[in-house]
Parts: C-alpha cells; sequence; structure tokens
C-alpha cells in the first residue's frame, strides 16, 4: 500500500468564510479626529436572564451587521437668511465653537437651494474621509441612528444611500435634510452620526471589517472614477466601465 498518495482537496471557496471589507481615511489631514468604525453593539445590558433582549438570536445578529461612524465634531448649527434673501449657515456656539469660524466652511455646506428636495427643506452635508472598500461584491448601505437614542432629536432625516463598494469606492459624507429650520442641529463628538450595513452575495455571511491600506493600485483607481458625479447626472450607469478597468484586487489589510 502506497503511503505517500495525495489525497487533492477541492479547494476552499473564498465565498464561504466572512465577508472582509476594508476602510481606510482618504486624507491622513486631522485623522486622530475621525474613529474607526465600530460594530454596533450595547456593552453593560443584561445577560442574566435566559429570556433577555440581550441573549435573543435576532437582536444579536441584527447589531453585529451595522457598523457605527461617529461625529468627529462638537456642532451647534442654525438656519438663517441675509437681508436678501440667500440661505446660510449660523454658528451659534460662536466664540464658544470648538470649530473655528473660518473653518466651519470646510467641515459643513449648505446645499444649493435649487438643490433642496423640497423648497422648505434645506440640505446640509458634512465632508467626511470615510471610505470602504470590498474584493468582492458587496452592497455598502448608509442610514440613520435608528438604535441611538438622543434626548434632542435631530430636526431631520438623514440622506441613506446604497451602492456597491467593490466597484464604487468613495468617500462617504453626512448628509442631511432639515426638516424643521427653526431648530437647530446639535451635533456631538463620539456620538453616532450614522449606520453601515454591508450585503454580500450569501445573506448568512458575517462581516469583518479591517483597516486596509491606501495602495498605489487603490489610488490611482479612485482616481479615476472621483469627482464623475459634477459631470453625469446618473453615475450607476458608469459602473460598467468602472468594473473593467478595475484592478483584481484592491484591498490589502493593514499590518497589525
Amino acid at each position: 500500500m502506497d503511503l505517500n498518495v495525495t489525497v487533492s482537496r477541492p479547494p476552499e471557496d473564498p465565498k464561504s468564510g466572512p465577508i472582509t471589507v476594508g476602510w481606510f481615511r482618504t486624507t491622513d489631514k486631522g485623522g486622530v479626529l475621525y474613529e474607526p468604525p465600530e460594530r454596533l453593539s450595547f456593552r453593560q445590558t443584561n445577560k442574566a436572564h435566559a429570556k433577555s433582549a440581550s441573549r435573543c438570536p435576532a437582536v444579536i445578529q441584527l447589531e453585529s451587521r451595522y457598523f457605527v461612524v461617529k461625529c468627529p465634531f462638537d456642532l451647534n448649527i442654525g438656519f438663517g437668511r441675509d437681508d436678501k434673501g440667500k440661505p446660510h449657515l449660523v454658528n451659534r456656539a460662536g466664540i464658544a465653537s470648538p470649530v473655528r469660524a473660518n473653518k466651519l466652511n470646510e467641515v459643513l455646506t449648505l446645499v444649493s437651494e435649487v438643490e433642496w428636495r423640497y423648497p422648505d427643506r434645506p440640505t446640509i452635508q458634512m465632508t467626511l474621509p470615510y471610505c470602504f472598500i470590498a474584493d468582492e461584491t458587496v452592497y455598502l448601505t448608509q442610514l440613520g441612528t435608528f438604535a441611538h437614542y438622543r434626548p434632542d432629536p435631530l430636526p431631520g432625516t438623514i440622506f441613506g444611500g446604497r451602492f456597491p463598494l467593490n466597484i464604487w469606492p468613495r468617500p462617504l459624507m453626512w448628509a442631511f435634510e432639515w426638516h424643521d429650520p427653526s431648530k437647530d442641529i446639535v451635533l456631538r463628538r463620539g456620538e453616532p452620526l450614522f449606520y453601515c450595513q454591508f450585503e454580500g452575495e450569501g445573506p448568512d455571511r458575517p462581516v469583518q471589517v479591517v483597516e486596509a491600506e491606501k495602495t498605489p493600485e487603490l489610488t490611482a483607481y479612485m482616481e479615476q472614477i472621483s469627482g464623475v458625479v459634477n459631470y453625469v447626472n446618473q453615475t450607476f450607469s458608469l459602473f460598467k466601465a468602472a468594473e473593467a478597468i478595475r484592478p483584481a484586487k484592491l484591498l490589502t489589510p493593514k499590518p497589525r
């Protein structure tokens, strides 16, 4: 009997394990302000009782599939119009604001009034450096912080969105539709700003988020797809073209 026979095994299906999603900051400027995304979880909850919601498999499954991006700034913003009726943002904190007045416009942008979805609901955007990438089909859904209780609710709703991050890696922003502009927007550093949900081909596969290297290949690819929103109305129409020039591998986890 030949004991040296090699038993061939089928290669492991790369899509049978966890879905790996990489995150990185598009710029290192002020990087310490932008904390890593965290899995949604609630610590110090009651797990003593067998029927506690903290031990419910459905609750655990849901919470494990959302990742939290935290607010990097303390802001107290009001809405106003000048003597010509032009809308503008008002820094309610004044000289007590942690964000200098000359830097506020770099953080927040009031969208042009003609682009608001409703004439009485201003839209603002917060520029952020968070970007996600994957090397298999993964859809990112950005949505509001439904599991976070605020004693002073925000006077509006965030714009959610869903797109395939494996072929369209782009910096996320916080976009807000101001339903009641008579009320201020109060944001606190460290509080949840929005959630990210990641969907792969297998709904039963868990998701792991790792910090990714900004490789030359990733940087070059993002350069080719950046800014096209300024020239095309429907960027989704460019997905096939983007996929055709996409390198086979974009996600390289940072060594720990």
